[in-house]
């Protein structure tokens, strides 16, 4: 195949274990990150999910800093800040602090829905009248903040005026992505979680490009389920955990990330089967060959200029591995 390999990344969410703790869950995610540095992986994104015990990024720029802090060269960012539940010149204000800090390595990736229930919404925004369509403004102000010649009624965001700091829109359909065009910014779709949407968000945000000072061409990334081990029966056995934790969703009960199981049968039904098999079948879950199977279809079919992966497996160890194989297959596939 071609001698260009496409960029690989990491989309981690902090996962807290059963039996665990967030303080485990931070350790984890810096040996995590320190590993992907040395694989060559690109980025290292952490995501906001709120009133979740089974994801500890909920602070998420807190923890942005803390992994940089921890790591040398790899870039850092959000995959994403969700903008409704924040005033942007406070994310201009952390996110400037974090670029002035580790320069040059820090991301802004920004959706525009909750990332929660509506509770926790009313509890973040002490409102319940945002739905999303506030999000072009809220994003127009929040580059306002950052531009280097800012005119926002004498508001500064100190630090953050003026500095160089690539926004990112994330989305799951084609709304953000035809925003992303517009404004000729990159764009991260979530086919981890949302797949059905995929091809025609692409779609969509490719026909609406126009250039801008960040980008001349669409820049697209395509989040991907991987879950890698030395054998296909052990990645299917670690991927129950990740079938879990859908399920406890899908249920109303979200919960800490399970220990993998020999037989989903008995915990889901024939509806719910379908259901999250669906999801994580656009995913890979196998072996080396599996990864040289379907990696090169996605590719093919997406045109991505670069994956972001991501994987709940339970055994920190077998997660590491799985990360490991999957650089190790893309060079052999791209080299």
């Amino acid at each position: 195949m071609s001698k260009w390999i496409p960029k690989l990344s990491v989309l981690d969410l902090a996962p807290i274990l059963a039996g665990g703790s967030a303080q485990d869950a931070y350790r984890r995610t810096l040996d995590l990150a320190r590993h992907a540095e040395k694989l060559g992986y690109h980025r290292f994104w952490l995501a906001e999910h709120h009133n979740m015990p089974g994801i500890a990024s909920s602070a998420t720029s807190l923890l942005i800093g803390h992994v940089a802090n921890a790591t040398e060269k790899i870039r850092v960012g959000s995959g994403g800040v969700m903008l409704p539940n924040h005033a942007p010149l406070v994310v201009a204000e952390q996110f400037g602090t974090l670029e002035s800090l580790f320069p040059g390595r820090i991301d802004l990736g920004l959706g525009r829905a909750s990332g929660t229930d509506m509770r926790t919404i009313q509890a973040l925004r002490r409102t319940l009248g945002a739905n999303g369509a506030e999000f072009p403004d809220l994003l127009n102000e929040l580059r306002t903040y950052l531009d280097a010649h800012p005119n926002h009624s004498g508001v500064r965001a100190v630090p953050g005026e003026g500095l160089n700091i690539p926004i990112w829109l994330l989305g799951s359909s084609d709304v953000s992505a035809r925003l992303a065009g517009r404004l000729g910014l990159p764009f991260a779709f979530a086919s981890h979680f949302a797949p059905d949407g995929l091809h025609h968000a692409l779609n969509a945000y490719r026909s609406s490009f126009v250039p801008s000072k960040m980008l001349a061409d669409p820049y697209v990334m395509v989040g991907l389920t991987v879950m890698a081990a030395d054998n296909v029966e052990e990645a299917r056995y670690l991927a129950t955990s990740e079938a879990q934790q859908v399920l406890s969703l899908l249920h109303g009960r979200p919960d800490k990330l399970q220990p993998p199981v020999e037989n989903m049968d008995a915990l889901w039904q024939p509806q719910e089967k379908a259901l999250i098999s669906k999801q994580l079948d656009f995913g890979i879950i196998g072996d080396r060959k599996t990864i040289r199977e379907k990696l090169p279809a996605i590719y093919e079919a997406t045109e991505a200029d670069e994956f972001i992966i991501t994987s709940h497996i339970y055994d920190h160890q077998a997660r590491m591995r799985s990360f490991e194989i999957v650089a190790e297959t893309v060079k052999e596939i791209w080299t």
